[in-house]
């Protein structure tokens, strides 16, 4: 690649980050991978190749420049799989790994995307942190509060870029609703809601316990997580209904809602968390977790209220999931396909003039890859930093353990605890079992 179209590039990306806008350049302009010099080339490793980790290499394979050196999963039939597509879409055959460990010895790699199950992310992403790996790492940022402050110290120690793979951060529709909310058009903002109403999940019968399949390390898989035997409802997609290794329909999208309430407020941590629920709407389920919920968040001048409703899609506004910001003056509605305002009225009139929806691209994961790779490059700070991760897999944890308490909290930013409640701040911590332990940063 000539050196002034790669100077081109370089500057062009470096402006786009350091105005907030990295997202916003196309991969399309970029040029062609084959083009790409070496010392721009962004090797990746996948840990975790069964879901999103594979949606997410697959959308990080569209930016310039980036190459897969290597998979890592306990599964080989997942990681042969994935090996074939890989070799078939790329023509080149990647080195596979059982142990990420292994992995993040290949001098080769600058950059891994850790796809695997919440109770691994801070492991793996603190051991990538200190064996010099920038981490695109799948959202929750991790199963506890603990851990999520680790990986933060991690990343800052060693200087590494890490993104969350909150993708809204992204999108620029989200951010030009977010501008519109911070331009103080809909007047003082008393409350938001979050919510996700899935259609998902009505059958999810029990299960007996039976041999781990063949092919499959399931000690490997449990890692830190107290050991049980197999189950398949406890393994692959639906590991996110069990307390040991994630935390329902909270974590998973609330970690997305969530975060686009504070980012519109400003705001990291609440004064205090009150919930209820529970399997109301089917209550024979194998899961643990709730399949209804309403949690409620005060920060002293406004609320936050999450919803979640697991086997219904008719949620607020007539969506499945989404953010309103609640003014004096009007609401403003955002979903990841459009975002509107719904203007409030006085003696016939508006009083906020009416608009059009305004649609998403629906390129937002794309343009959030693409953002991690910039920041890989020019070492600029990411749309969706390790901080922001920790800040909303911190509310979506509180929810939780308020729900699993029974027990209004009150939380203690400088003191990283809850107030005078022992047996919820046992559930801040992390508690790894076996030969696993808690990393050191």
């Amino acid at each position: 690649m000539a050196t002034s179209r790669r100077t081109f590039l370089h500057h062009s990306a470096q402006l786009a980050t350091g105005l907030g806008l990295s997202t916003a350049l196309p991969a399309d302009l970029l040029a062609d991978s084959s083009k790409t010099a070496p010392s721009d080339e962004v090797v990746v490793g996948l840990i975790g190749c069964h879901s999103m980790g594979w949606a997410d290499l697959t959308s990080m394979l569209k930016q310039p420049g980036v190459r897969c050196a290597a998979l890592c999963d306990v599964d080989s039939n997942v990681l042969n799989k994935r090996a074939g597509e890989l070799e078939k879409n790329t023509g080149k055959k990647p080195v596979l790994y059982s142990d990420f460990r292994k992995l993040l010895e290949n001098k080769e790699i600058n950059a891994v995307i850790i796809g695997t199950p919440d109770h691994w992310h801070c492991l793996q992403t603190v051991l990538a942190c200190q064996a010099g790996k920038d981490v695109y790492v799948e959202k929750p940022l991790a199963n506890s509060i603990e851990e999520c402050n680790l990986m933060v110290e991690a990343a800052r120690k060693h200087n590494r870029i890490v993104q969350v793979g909150q993708w809204q951060r992204s999108g620029p529709h989200w951010n030009a609703a977010l501008d519109f909310v911070r331009s103080g058009k809909i007047g003082r903002i008393r409350s938001i809601k979050t919510w996700a109403f899935m259609p998902y999940g009505k059958i999810f019968p029990a299960k007996p316990d039976e041999p781990a399949p063949a092919g499959v390390d399931y000690d490997f898989w449990l890692g830190p997580a107290p050991k049980r035997p197999f189950n398949p409802n406890r393994f692959h997609g639906s590991f996110r209904y069990f307390w040991d290794y994630a935390g329902g329909l909270m974590t998973d999208w609330g970690a997305h809602m969530i975060d686009i309430a504070l980012a519109g407020m400003n705001v990291t941590a609440p004064k205090s968390v009150v919930a209820l629920g529970g399997k109301y709407g089917f209550p024979d389920h194998a899961s643990e977790t709730p399949d209804t919920m309403q949690v409620v968040y005060d920060y002293g001048n406004f609320t936050l209220l999450w919803e979640q409703s697991l086997g219904t899609g008719r949620g607020p506004f007539d969506r499945e999931h989404g953010v309103a910001f609640i003014g004096n003056l009007g609401t403003v509605v955002i979903d990841r396909s459009k975002w509107e305002l719904f203007p409030e009225v006085e003696a016939g009139n508006y009083l906020v003039p009416a608009q059009p929806p305004k649609f998403g691209s629906g390129r937002d994961l794309d343009l959030h890859t693409l953002n991690f790779v910039t920041c890989v490059r020019n070492r600029q700070r990411p749309n969706c930093p390790v901080e922001v991760g920790r800040d909303v897999a911190l509310h979506a944890h509180l929810g939780n353990i308020a729900y699993r308490t029974g027990q209004k909290l009150f939380w203690d930013s400088a003191q990283n605890r809850l107030v005078d409640n022992e047996e919820a701040n046992r559930l801040v911590k992390a508690h790894y079992h076996g030969t696993w332990t808690l990393p050191k940063v």
